[in-house]
């Protein structure tokens, strides 16, 4: 497994620094949007210092929940300044690469609860009291579940292939899902968590879950393809 960047604090302030400027209006005038977490477990009122919706601990199910209402408060509340897919562009830190273990976890859910301010400017609100736990939560799991876009890349030509098969109906199914299976297991995350929600992945469990999803699988490549791009 290729050696995993560190996210320390010391990198963190440096780059929020260095790019405070170019986020001084970033959320001054955005208003958080909700998110619908009622399919999530509860887990207490009293704010956890660790991701209670990993896999290993939650399950699964839960895991897969968790990154899909992640993914949704992701995509309306942070994706501005971080980047579609978390990939940033340089204006605010690649939270890709914060370590999905209780260290990382601290650093996020403080900064999660309390936003960050700069010189009397908020750069980052507090989405804390907004948002709620469950909802942290589950977008620290989509973030830490992103997969590594340069691996993608490289897979690009034969996903390629298996969706054009999957889209023109062709193809032996169960063989075309044992190698998407494959290839997710080839996709690492950057944040050293041990499975990345890959499209790979994503097909690979639609056609598990329905084999005549095809239409489905293709298109769930083609997306992410796209979105790579």
């Amino acid at each position: 497994m290729p050696a995993v960047k560190m996210f320390r604090p010391a990198v963190i302030g440096a780059a929020a620094v260095v790019v405070a400027a170019n986020l001084a209006l970033a959320h001054g005038d955005v208003a958080p949007q909700p998110v619908d977490t009622d399919a999530l477990p509860e887990v207490g009122e009293e704010w956890l210092t660790e991701n209670p919706y990993r896999e290993a601990e939650a399950g699964r199910d839960v895991w897969l929940k968790a990154i899909e209402v992640g993914a949704s408060g992701y995509n309306q509340n942070c994706a501005r300044c971080h980047g579609l897919e978390v990939i940033s562009g340089g204006l605010a830190p690649d939270l890709r690469f914060l370590e999905a273990e209780e260290y990382g976890d601290e650093w996020y859910v403080e900064r999660f609860r309390h936003g960050y301010t700069q010189n009397g400017t908020t750069k980052m609100p507090a989405f804390g009291e907004l948002l709620g736990q469950k909802a942290a939560w589950a977008i620290r799991t989509y973030i830490e579940a992103r997969p590594d876009d340069a691996v993608i890349e490289e897979k690009s030509a034969e996903l390629k292939e298996i969706r054009d098969t999957l889209a023109a109906g062709e193809g032996d199914v169960a063989a075309l899902q044992a190698r998407l299976e494959e290839i997710s297991g080839e996709i690492e995350t950057l944040s050293g968590a041990p499975v990345a929600d890959s499209i790979a992945f994503r097909a690979a469990n639609q056609l598990a879950a329905d084999p005549t999803a095809t239409a489905h699988a293709a298109e769930t490549l083609t997306i992410g393809l796209s979105a790579a791009h």
